[in-house]
């Protein structure tokens, strides 16, 4: 299918759009459900990776099928491993199979879990007996991706002496370690990161712990998209906190410098995202090590702005459901951009003109869709496979809607 973008301007001043619950959020706190039945949770994620994980955790003897969901192919890796009586064959799409799990495979084998590729050696899908484990700690790479060390702090509370968790290398995304450990704390659980160092101890049981998720900062992105390349659009976003656990709430500060204003409302819990092109900078440079997920909105706009950018820290886009900067950089050059691709980064030099009627390959991506989306506002676009939306944002086309963004799918 091909969705085929048309934008009429909204004669509303102000558009109200409420977001899903943080995807990330949501999947750790259903692991820590499923430990600890006594946390309740809401406002949970209505993505197809939050359903799949959902669905898939309290399976404990046959096929679990994650289908695209990377977040839960890694996390219920680590919870089936360490589940006394367990068997379980973990499987997905045909692109989670090429990504690699090796690195995880290899800490968890190494505190005792029985794990074995069922095809690929280093890919999923896997074969995994569950089993009590009593090592107390473990080393793990940490320059590749920050999930497969949330993992082990996700389960490390369950295990009979906690676990210590070494991390090899540059740590990377942050942000979402500390998530993991704020998370844990809320449910009375105090772990400890300092240096290259995790420490988790064993809690057996929690008190009766309520939760509310926060809406995911990451879908913000596309509204603040919008914002920048709309003339006078402005949007209100529910439901989100100043003090957010989430590393993609770096979003006011990165668009401020392409001419995005954020006021908070905190009775609210509410942004208002409104244009001013004072603030606009002539280009930008950004290391997104923390924020990798931003890094297709971020180019998008930027070359919808016509602004120049430098984007690093970019090393764990190529293991995500598409290898991301190829995929930008096909569709940016189609559409008359000058980019250049590293392993790591990726250099936009813009045209003069935006090429009109492009149709923009999404390769089973989700990210791919929802940011090249906004540029309907400059320009007739297509978006192929729109329905991809729904892996982390199923409502994503009609809020679009509601800013003038209409789908004639065909």
């Amino acid at each position: 299918m091909v969705a085929h973008l048309t934008y009429t301007e909204t004669p509303n001043s102000r558009v109200e759009i409420q977001v899903t619950g943080s995807k990330s959020e949501s999947n750790r706190l259903l692991i820590l459900q499923a430990l600890y039945p006594k946390l309740v949770i809401h406002n949970l994620s209505e993505s197809d990776d939050t359903r799949y994980l959902s669905a898939g955790v309290s399976v404990r003897n046959r096929e679990v099928d994650i289908h695209h969901a990377g977040t839960a192919m890694r996390f219920l890796t680590a919870y089936f491993a360490t589940r006394e009586g367990v068997d379980i064959l973990l499987t997905g799409s045909d692109r989670m199979k090429e990504r690699p799990i090796s690195i995880l495979v290899d800490a968890l084998r190494n505190l005792g879990c029985n794990i074995e590729y069922a095809g690929e050696k280093g890919f999923p899908p896997l074969r995994i007996r569950g089993k009590q484990i009593t090592t107390r700690s473990v080393t793990i790479d940490a320059g590749v991706s920050s999930q497969y060390i949330s993992a082990l702090m996700l389960i490390a509370p369950s295990l009979s002496d906690g676990l210590s968790i070494h991390l090899n290398g540059k740590v990377t995304s942050v942000p979402y370690i500390k998530m993991t450990l704020s998370l844990l704390e809320q449910l009375g659980i105090n772990g400890r990161f300092e240096g290259h160092s995790i420490h988790i101890p064993s809690v057996k049981s929690i008190e009766d712990t309520q939760l509310v998720v926060e809406s995911d900062w990451s879908s913000a992105s596309y509204f603040y998209s919008l914002v920048a390349l709309g003339s006078s659009l402005s949007v209100k976003i529910k439901s989100y906190r100043k003090d957010s656990l989430q590393g993609d709430s770096a979003l006011p500060d990165i668009y401020s410098k392409l001419g995005v204003r954020t006021e908070f409302l905190p009775d609210e819990q509410a942004l208002v995202l409104t244009k001013d092109e004072s603030l606009i900078d002539e280009s930008l440079k950004l290391d997104l090590s923390d924020t990798p997920d931003l890094a297709q909105t971020i180019a998008v706009s930027c070359f919808g702005l016509g602004m120049d950018c430098e984007l690093t820290g970019l090393h764990t886009l190529k293991i995500k459901e598409t290898d991301r900067l190829v995929a930008l950089h096909t569709e940016l050059t189609k559409l008359g951009a000058m980019v250049e691709i590293t392993d790591k980064s990726l250099s936009l030099r813009t045209s003069s003109t935006i090429h009109e009627q492009v149709s923009i390959s999404t390769y089973n991506d989700h990210r791919m869709a929802m940011a090249f989306a906004p540029l309907a506002l400059l320009v007739p676009i297509s978006i192929e496979d729109p329905e991809v939306v729904s892996k982390s944002f199923p409502t994503f086309w009609e809020d679009m809607a509601k800013v003038g963004i209409q789908k004639n799918a065909k």
